[in-house]
């Protein structure tokens, strides 16, 4: 990463995409927190750089996803996938794509393993 930003420091997609390797590596070490930051960081990045609606800045916001579920922080997990990772994707990618397909499972499956689940939220998941 550090070689990236001194000889290719123009690269800004090439610095997210290292960083987005560190964050899974982080991850897999069972360091959630940093990988969470990192993923946070990214994800703010890629909306400033690319926009929101960008395939690149959806697949970052569905890593910062994944890690908010695997930390358990359930309902901005579940806040973030509903209210603006999914329509992004809908409207970017298409309701069809797999990117999209996936996003609407880890709702799914977010909104059914939250501890507080209400009856509401398993027929949304269904949905």
């Amino acid at each position: 990463l550090a070689l990236k930003r001194r000889y290719w420091s123009h690269d800004e997609q090439g610095i997210l995409s290292a960083q987005t390797s560190i964050g899974n590596c982080l991850d897999q070490l069972g360091r959630g927190e940093e990988a969470l930051a990192l993923r946070r960081a990214i994800y703010a990045k890629g909306v400033a750089s690319l926009g929101v609606s960008h395939e690149d800045t959806i697949l970052d916001g569905s890593n910062l996803a994944t890690s908010l579920l695997r930390l358990e922080r359930w309902d901005e997990g579940v806040i973030f996938l509903r209210d603006q990772l999914l329509p992004a994707a809908r409207r970017s990618l298409g309701a069809d794509h797999d990117e999209t397909l996936k996003i609407n499972h880890r709702l799914a499956a977010a909104l059914v393993a939250h501890p507080e689940c209400t009856r509401d939220d398993l027929l949304e998941a269904k949905t």
